[in-house]
């Protein structure tokens, strides 16, 4: 942003003003996020002579049927998980920014955007437990317990490879496993312990 003074002439003497250097100042702002509707039209054209009907395909959607672009679901458990905003909550930013969306339907996104993560969650826990240096500890969650209206304790492990300290060929990389309970049996279950 530029603001100048709106002239070349002394206000005082009337005489020319020649620039002699500029002073900057910076502020940090915020533009507040944008939601937008994309649009697709995919023609229709038919043959005449034939009667056959060509259209292009329509572009594929992380979830079936749902609205959300991959930045939208991105954003979604981007709130959810790292900035630990609930999803009732979430529902009420989109409705102040005009957009009306049910808890259910945002736990649905979650549940789809799940899905398509399970394959990499599985590929980096093969990754870590291929590694010759795996580090291990588990950590008490409480888990919801409906049947009893109260909470119980449940166990996040994660298993961790840091290989840097003696030049290993693998960057540091960690996966997390959930189990409800302590029981031995649990991280001998876990895939290459």
């Amino acid at each position: 942003m530029l603001l100048d003074i709106g002239g070349e002439v002394c206000g005082g003497c009337g005489g020319a003003l020649h620039a002699i250097g500029e002073s900057v100042s910076e502020m940090l702002d915020r533009v507040p996020a944008q939601l937008r509707v994309i649009r697709i039209t995919r023609p229709k054209y038919a043959c005449r002579i034939c009667e056959t009907v060509a259209q292009a395909p329509a572009p594929e959607r992380l979830i079936a049927g749902g609205l959300a672009t991959p930045a939208l679901l991105a954003q979604v458990l981007v709130s959810k998980y790292c900035d630990h905003t609930p999803l009732y909550r979430q529902s009420q930013i989109f409705a102040r920014h005009g957009v009306d969306l049910a808890r259910s339907t945002l736990a649905g996104w979650i549940g789809g955007a799940c899905w398509w993560l399970e394959a990499l969650h599985e590929r980096l826990a093969r990754n870590v437990f291929a590694s010759d240096h795996l580090f291990a500890d588990d950590t008490p969650v409480p888990v919801l317990d409906p049947g009893r209206g109260r909470t119980k304790t449940g166990r996040l492990w994660v298993y961790a490879r840091e290989q840097r300290p003696w030049a290993g060929p693998e960057p540091p990389a960690a996966v997390y496993l959930f189990a409800p309970d302590r029981k031995a049996e649990r991280p001998v279950s876990h895939p290459g312990t």
